[in-house]
Formats: C-alpha cells, structure tokens, sequence
C-alpha cells in the first residue's frame, strides 16, 4: 500500500504489522544520529521479578545476598529472581498542529502516525502489552497496555482519527503544554518498569519537558523519536515560501538573504535546542527526516545492518 503524504489510512498502518520484522527496540545502542550524535544510556531490557529466597551456593552473585536473611539464619542467603515475560509499552503519539509540516515527501504529522504505529507493532511482536496516548491540541487519549491485536488497533484508529482532523483550515487552537501533558499522563500511567516511546518534533519542549522525561527515565526504558523536516536544516536558496498557519497565511521570498537568514537561523536553532535538551535528559535519541522512508531510517538507528531490507 502505498504510503500517504498526510493522512495514512487506517489499513495502512495496520500494513505496517508485516514490515517491522527484526526490528527491536531492545537490539542495540543507537549507531548514531543525524543531529544528536551517540547517547550514552542504553535501554534496560525487561526487569526482574523477585522469586525465592535461598541458601547461598557456589557462583551465586553476591550483589543478590540478602544481608538481613542472612543475619537472621546465620547463613548466607541470596534473592533469585526471574526475568519478567512481559511489560507494558506505551507508545506516545503526536498529532498536534505542529507536526502539520512538509516541505518534501511526507508531512511530520503522517511520519509520526507510522512510526507510532510500527513501535506498537514492535512491542506487540515481542509478547509485550501495549497501550498508548495520542495527544493533539484538544488534549489527549489513553489506551491502557495490553496484549491484544485489538488494543493496537484502537490506538491506531484514534491515531489516523486525529492525524484526519489536521488541515490548514483549522483555526489555531495550540496549547504551549500538550507535549508536557502527554508526559505527565505517561508517568501516571507507568510508574515504573515500562518502555515508553515518544514520536514528536517535540515543539514546545522547556524544562519542564526535561524534568518529566528525567522522572520518566528514572524507573522506566524512555526512546525519544525526533521527527523533523529537512527544511529546518536547509532552508531554499531561491524561490517564495507559502508559511500557514491556519487561517494566516504568508509567501515570502527566501532569494534574499535578508530574509532567509533570520528563517535558516530560527529553524536550525530551534532543532538544535530541541536535540539538545533531548541529550540532557539522557533518554535514546533516534533522529527521523521526513524526506526519506521511516522504516530504513529506524532500521538505521537502531544500528540494523545497512542494506536490509525495510
């Protein structure tokens, strides 16, 4: 099916069910990112479940020795414990008006909707829950982690259900604290032990952002996905740009350099302030253009092999 500019149709990103095979969140560090570099976190894995307490033997860790039990006995015991089966991911999607934006290929908004839905996908593949929050102007709505083909499919139907509601018609109705919102539903909805993924542009992000995401990555395996438009990084040498923003709209003559200056410097300033408070928060950073395929890119972030197939 071939892949929608703006608005991805709903089988469209149930589709992407069959494309994301070998893709795994948990496979390796991050390679490297077009604007941020390498990070120094890696993800966790799936927890630990505390299963017994018993008597010491040869080659246990001695990390896991219970000194309390061991007092109490007189012999040394240790805490086993067992790899948990499964855990919850959430997988946070953004709609806003703001991801309204394309200059080549594909708008943010239908970028993020695919690559929300292919980490759903990925964590439903790997036996984990999964729910999500799909956050736009108007607020947000949450799906609580399960794993079930239908709960991936409701999400995906409130995904494609708010991507459809962008136009550049609609009036402006942003709120300076959506991306905020979405990360404060985030932690009430998984205190600890979860995989949290966040597919944004991640505008609007202040300190504020940081501290959550640092609240976030405490307890919990956080992947920050950065969805951007080439044009924050190259603004045209020639030719008029048509700027909207909802019912305003503005052509303006990037030829001179009188005003394509200020634009270059406001759009690639802007990215960078974004990568940067994404490193701070020493959350995985993958960086994703919106002029190139979103599965070869993620493949490549990942630290896949180049040259497999999407």
């Amino acid at each position: 099916m071939e892949a929608h500019p703006v608005h991805p149709a709903l089988a469209e990103l149930i589709a992407l069910e069959g494309r994301i095979a070998g893709l795994s969140f948990r496979a390796l560090q991050p390679q490297g990112s077009v604007l941020a570099g390498l990070h120094g976190s890696r993800l966790r894995g799936r927890g630990l479940d505390f299963a017994e307490l018993r008597r010491y033997v040869a080659g246990d860790d001695l990390r896991q020795l219970d000194l309390r039990a061991s007092l109490r006995y007189g012999k040394p015991y240790v805490r086993a414990y067992s790899e948990e089966r499964d855990r919850p991911t959430l997988v946070l999607a953004d709609q806003r008006m703001t991801m309204y934006f394309g200059s080549v290929r594909a708008f943010k908004c239908a970028v993020s909707a695919r690559l929300a839905a292919s980490a759903a996908w990925m964590a439903l593949g790997a036996g984990d829950r999964v729910g999500g929050i799909v956050f736009d102007d108007d607020g947000q709505r949450s799906f609580k982690p399960l794993r079930s083909r239908d709960r991936v499919r409701a999400f995906l139907a409130e995904l494609v259900r708010a991507n459809q509601g962008l136009s550049a018609e609609r009036p402006e109705r942003s709120r300076d604290d959506g991306l905020n919102a979405a990360l404060r539903a985030a932690l009430s909805q998984a205190p600890h032990d979860s995989l949290i993924c966040i597919v944004s542009d991640f505008s609007g992000a202040d300190d504020d952002t940081l501290r959550w995401l640092r609240q976030l990555a405490s307890h919990n395996d956080v992947v920050a996905v950065l969805v951007f438009d080439p044009m924050a990084q190259n603004i045209p040498s020639r030719g008029r740009l048509l700027v909207t923003q909802g019912e305003l709209h503005l052509e303006i003559a990037v030829g001179r350099r009188r005003e394509r200056q200020p634009l270059a410097n406001f759009f690639s300033g802007r990215l960078r302030e974004v990568a940067d408070l994404l490193r701070r928060s020493r959350v995985p950073l993958l960086s994703i253009d919106t002029a190139q395929d979103e599965l070869a890119q993620l493949r490549r972030e990942l630290g896949r092999q180049a040259g497999a197939r999407p």
